[in-house]
């Protein structure tokens, strides 16, 4: 079983920049592909990013390519999401998930393991 909780999170203005983290506990954290999801109001909660569970691979929905980093470090148990550029409608709350899914998959479905979220919030 593997526990995660997201930190980092909070209130920026558009143009600004915040990264996220992910501690993971319980389990083979170096076994698990890592993936960033996240959920504004009203709406379904979507894919941001994923990295295979050597830090290999990364993947990245469109909305945040060449803006987000996502990376991991295997002897800590961590996995980050850079955020760079932000614009008011990266505003939702951040989950991190975890998956033995090869390779990583934007279906949240496939993830088995949730933190609670961290809210981000971009003022324009």
């Amino acid at each position: 079983q593997v526990q995660l909780v997201e930190s980092g999170g909070g209130l920026v203005q558009a143009g600004g920049s915040l990264r996220l983290s992910c501690a993971a506990s319980g389990g083979t954290f170096s076994s698990y592909a890592m993936a960033w999801f996240r959920q504004a109001p009203g709406k379904e909660r979507e894919f941001v990013a994923a990295i295979s569970w050597s830090g290999g691979s990364t993947y990245y929905t469109d909305s945040v390519k060449g803006r987000f980093t996502i990376s991991r470090t295997n002897s800590k148990n961590m996995v980050t999401l850079k955020m760079n550029s932000l614009n008011p409608e990266d505003t939702a709350v951040y989950y991190c998930a975890a998956s033995s899914t090869i390779p990583p998959t934007a279906t949240p479905g496939r993830y088995p393991y949730w933190g609670q979220g961290t809210q981000v919030t971009v003022s324009s």
